[in-house]
């Protein structure tokens, strides 16, 4: 379904469960889509696990532009989008996250959203061949843990392990993460079992635990 933002219309792709614990919000990369594999393998995983999940078609992608275009515009309509599924589910935990540009976005609106968990997938440490200009900073103000999972081959670069919740290095990878899809499915199912879903039950606060 179509969501309406600040910057055009996103789209909403819904998978429900029945009784979840949780919502998991995931977006694409600047040049992909919904349907690339790793996002894919991560919506089968979390449904498995007694998550209901959104996938998000940003606004750039939707008018069909070729670039994402501002931070600015991109985190404003993520938060728009954020805040709609939070008015379908009132109350419920969100995580959000994303591939490659998609895990920045995520990792930039974090705190607005008042997410409790990113996975950021392939996340671009910098731009191929210019380690100079890192991104790491977008990691460390999240605000919320983060669970990154690169592959070793990635072009983009690899995280520091300090600057996550997690870091999850898969070899032979590279930044499409299509290798073994299932696999990347099962490292975040995995952290969402272990690190998440615990500060999300009856009785715990979201913000009890870092």
């Amino acid at each position: 379904m179509e969501v309406e933002t600040p910057h055009g219309p996103g789209r909403v792709e819904l998978d429900e469960v029945a009784g979840p614990w949780g919502l998991l919000a995931l977006t694409h990369g600047s040049a992909g889509g919904v349907d690339a594999v790793d996002l894919v393998a991560v919506r089968d995983a979390a449904l498995a696990l007694g998550m209901s999940v959104a996938r998000v078609v940003q606004p750039f992608r939707l008018r069909g532009a070729r670039a994402p275009g501002s931070a600015e515009k991109q985190d404003a309509a993520w938060v728009a989008l954020m805040a709609w599924l939070g008015d379908r589910y009132p109350g419920l935990p969100l995580v959000q996250g994303g591939r490659s540009n998609g895990a920045r976005v995520a990792c930039r609106t974090a705190r607005e959203t008042a997410a409790v968990g990113v996975v950021a997938l392939a996340f671009p440490l910098h731009p191929p061949g210019r380690p100079e200009r890192s991104r790491a900073d977008e990691l460390r103000g999240a605000g919320a843990p983060v669970l990154v999972v690169n592959g070793d081959r990635d072009p983009f670069g690899v995280p520091a392990a300090a600057d996550a919740d997690r870091l999850v290095v898969l070899p032979g990878e590279g930044h499409d993460l299509k290798r073994d899809p299932a696999g990347v499915g099962a490292v975040v199912a995995r952290w969402l079992g272990e690190r998440v879903r615990p500060r999300c039950l009856p009785g715990r606060s979201a913000g009890a635990e870092r």
